[in-house]
């Protein structure tokens, strides 16, 4: 594959994000690829600083992950919760003992003054992650699901609450101060970069934190680098997350062509399931290329795969 020795800026939410990253980080040098991940995900609990969406990424780019759930770590253990719950201390969000160890960590060092960025260069080299990752800000944002029982904390919400009250609403908190990392604006002015691809994560939650930040959206209109995104949904269902509930609770359609229409000319181009080839032509009509792959990603050949489609595809695009 032709990957033209051009830089790749991936923008990444959680499990289904981390997916296609750890494709594209297996097919692309370290030095081409850089990834961005939500942060508005982020909270503190236990007097721990926890950034769940950046470390899922991790842990999977470092082939650490707990494949078969798609988030913590492989072979963990719980002491640490079992004993909290004999305390009768907060137990509803499960961190296993090795994952504390990586709180403890960025606790640490951010009380010591560094940067979140910072925090996860270092994580990311002792993980030995080469390619660069970033927070999309260094700043404090926090995502707040609105309800019909009142407004919730994101992870309270995801994780407490397992997504079950009706959305009505969403907010960021924070928002309007945060300032996008400046390496983030200077790679979308980088007249290397040949691609921006939105990889399948929550379009709401875990995309739009980063599209909302003071400059974002202006930058990638601006960047010469073609925007794709991976559709998160499939054939009316979200392989992970709650991303098709809440369409269905915002009163919008669960499908492809909805998320096409979420992004609507930010889009240069949008990967779609061959489950929902049916729906390319309403998609093309939005002024968006669309193209039709299998995109479900089973096994570390899927997520290959994929990213090698994605990045012919937008040098397709590009050219």
């Amino acid at each position: 594959m032709n990957t033209k020795k051009h830089k790749v800026l991936a923008i990444s939410g959680g499990v289904g994000g981390a997916k296609l990253a750890l494709g594209l980080y297996k097919l692309l040098p370290p030095q081409q690829l850089t990834i961005v991940t939500n942060t508005a995900d982020d909270f503190e609990h236990l007097g721990l600083s926890i950034s769940p969406d950046l470390d899922t990424l991790m842990y999977t780019l470092a082939g650490r992950n707990n494949q078969a759930q798609g988030w913590g770590l492989a072979g963990e253990s719980w002491q640490t919760m079992a004993m909290l719950k004999d305390y009768g201390a907060e137990d509803w969000f499960q961190l296993g003992d090795k994952d504390i160890a990586t709180h403890l960590v960025r606790s640490q060092l951010l009380r010591q003054g560094k940067s979140l960025a910072e925090v996860t260069t270092h994580l990311c080299r002792k993980l030995g992650i080469e390619t660069t990752v970033l927070p999309m800000t260094d700043d404090p944002v926090r995502t707040r699901i609105q309800t019909a029982d009142g407004e919730l904390a994101f992870q309270h919400y995801f994780v407490r609450e397992q997504c079950r009250p009706a959305v009505t609403g969403y907010r960021f908190d924070g928002i309007d101060s945060a300032k996008a990392h400046p390496d983030i604006l200077q790679q979308l002015a980088d007249e290397a970069l040949s691609a921006i691809i939105i990889c399948p994560s929550n379009p709401f939650v875990s995309v739009s934190p980063f599209l909302q930040l003071e400059g974002v959206r202006d930058a990638l209109k601006a960047s010469r680098a073609p925007v794709i995104a991976v559709s998160p949904i499939v054939a009316g269902m979200a392989i992970k997350g709650p991303a098709a509930k809440m369409m269905q609770e915002l009163n919008m359609p669960n499908s492809a062509q909805a998320v096409a229409q979420f992004y609507g000319d930010l889009l240069d181009g949008f990967v779609i399931d061959e489950s929902d080839a049916d729906q390319a032509d309403a998609i093309r009509a939005l002024g968006t290329a669309v193209d039709v792959a299998p995109t479900v990603m089973r096994s570390l050949e899927d997520r290959i795969g994929l990213a090698e489609i994605v990045l012919q595809f937008s040098n397709l695009l590009e050219s």
